[in-house]
């Protein structure tokens, strides 16, 4: 798996990012956060129609605002296609309000150069990375299949992050750093 301090893989994949007819789709490029001079916050999920991303993908979108108060960019992403994220989106009445875009890696490439894909299914692991603006990973955490993660630790990790300085254990905004 890709680690801290390494350049986040350039790429450029098609994303579902609104039902609004012939609106549905758009590219997104690992250069649209940079150019913004924001942070990039990806999360990987395994895959659409199923349990726990759902839960995953609503929670983060409920925290959209506070993502953006933050300069961050969120991407969710699997290795369905643009039109199966479309489709899920329309069926599933938690996703269907989403302000965040789906990414599509339907080639796998992204997913592979990460070194996130399950051996068997070929699926993305729950992996979120946080990227600077420069496009350097400052963050990686990587779930089994089963377990969904905490939106508000990804907050506070982001937190942590933009603060420059030294957080000890059990940080809290707000709080001092060393």
């Amino acid at each position: 798996m890709i680690g801290l301090g390494e350049k986040f893989p350039e790429f450029k994949k098609t994303a579902c990012v609104s039902l609004a007819p012939g609106k549905e789709f758009a590219d997104i490029t690992s250069e649209d956060h940079k150019k913004a001079g924001q942070w990039m916050v990806m999360f990987w999920y395994p895959k659409d129609f199923t349990f726990v991303c759902p839960t995953e993908i609503a929670e983060f979108n409920a925290q959209n605002g506070e993502f953006k108060k933050r300069n961050a960019m969120l991407i969710a992403a699997s290795t369905d296609s643009e039109y199966v994220h479309l489709g899920w989106r329309n069926a599933a009445p938690e996703l269907k309000n989403l302000e965040i875009p789906m990414l599509a890696d339907t080639s796998k490439s992204l997913g592979e150069e990460l070194g996130i894909l399950e051996a068997n299914e070929k699926i993305a692991y729950r992996v979120t990375f946080i990227v600077d603006p420069e496009g350097t990973i400052k963050f990686v955490c990587a779930n089994d299949l089963s377990i969904g993660r905490n939106v508000h630790e990804v907050l506070r990790e982001l937190d942590a992050l933009q603060t420059g300085g030294l957080t000890p254990c059990n940080w809290e905004p707000g709080q001092a750093t060393l």
